[in-house]
């Protein structure tokens, strides 16, 4: 879509076969889990790779965290795979808002 200006990830990622990292103009910011269980962490690594081959301006970081670690109702959910990480989501969204302040003008 070549009218975004900018793009935010939380969790997760297209199955890497979909990735066509040759298409995406705008930059990105991704927050991922080390220990989400949905969405394997070693496979953010390859969608950097993708990324950088690519030449797309992107910033990713990792937080030690399960799936959904933002989401303030993950631990009613009774999945052991989520769990709410506040320390985690407060850095996720300061790094939100810093980013797009600076990318949507």
């Amino acid at each position: 879509m070549p009218e975004v200006a900018a793009g935010v990830i939380w969790y997760g990622y297209p199955p890497m076969e979909y990735v066509d990292a040759s298409k995406i103009k705008a930059p990105l910011l991704g927050h991922f889990a080390t220990r989400d269980q949905a969405f394997p962490i070693g496979t953010v690594d390859e969608l950097e790779k993708k990324l950088r081959a690519a030449s797309v301006k992107f910033e990713f970081h990792r937080y030690d965290a399960k799936h959904a670690f933002a989401n303030e109702t993950a631990n009613e959910k009774g999945l052991a795979m989520l769990e709410y990480n506040p320390r985690a989501a407060a850095t996720a969204w300061d790094r939100t808002l810093d980013f797009l302040a600076k990318n949507l003008k």
